[in-house]
């Protein structure tokens, strides 16, 4: 038997069905590596932004904003618990395959009501991590009297060396 080594070709061994046959096979072979080795190596640095501006539970469309803002509020039993959730998210996930020193994740901002002021928040992972997520919230009274977050910037360090940054657009 002439095509013992492909089973999906073996009913058809010859005419213009077989021919259809193969070159669909072919080109559906070839899409599937040419779209595999599309995919690359994962981002260093990605900053995700939430903010959750209200506390009801109105008819919100989107059912992963809801969930988003449902995760947020968890736990918040009174209006005032809930009132402390309000304001600003940001996700940075990182990836970094040389997982020699700690890793600091540093997130820096400025607020409408701080003027030209930079806060600074920082999280440490320990040497062994090659990948993380750190979660930074300006939240509850920081972001009442402060403001929103007009601007940020997020950076991501191993020992001495800035592995990623990343930035809003008004970062200056």
């Amino acid at each position: 038997m002439a095509n013992a080594g492909w089973p999906i070709l073996a009913p058809c061994l010859r005419g213009p069905r077989c021919l259809n046959r193969r070159v669909n096979f072919i080109s559906c072979a070839l899409s599937i590596v040419l779209l595999g080795s599309c995919a690359g190596p994962p981002a260093t640095l990605v900053v995700k932004q939430f903010q959750l501006r209200d506390q009801d539970p109105d008819e919100i469309e989107d059912p992963l904003v809801k969930m988003e803002k449902s995760r947020r509020l968890y736990g918040a039993v009174s209006m005032a618990e809930r009132r402390g959730r309000l304001g600003q998210y940001y996700t940075l996930i990182w990836h970094d395959p040389a997982a020699a020193d700690s890793v600091e994740a540093v997130f820096e901002y400025q607020q409408g009501a701080t003027a030209s002021r930079i806060k600074r928040m920082v999280r440490n992972f320990p040497a062994g991590d090659s990948r993380g997520t750190a979660e930074f919230a300006v939240i509850g009274e920081d972001y009442f009297t402060g403001g929103k977050v007009l601007a940020w910037k997020a950076t991501l360090r191993r020992g001495n060396r800035t592995i990623a940054s990343r930035q809003s657009y008004l970062w200056q």
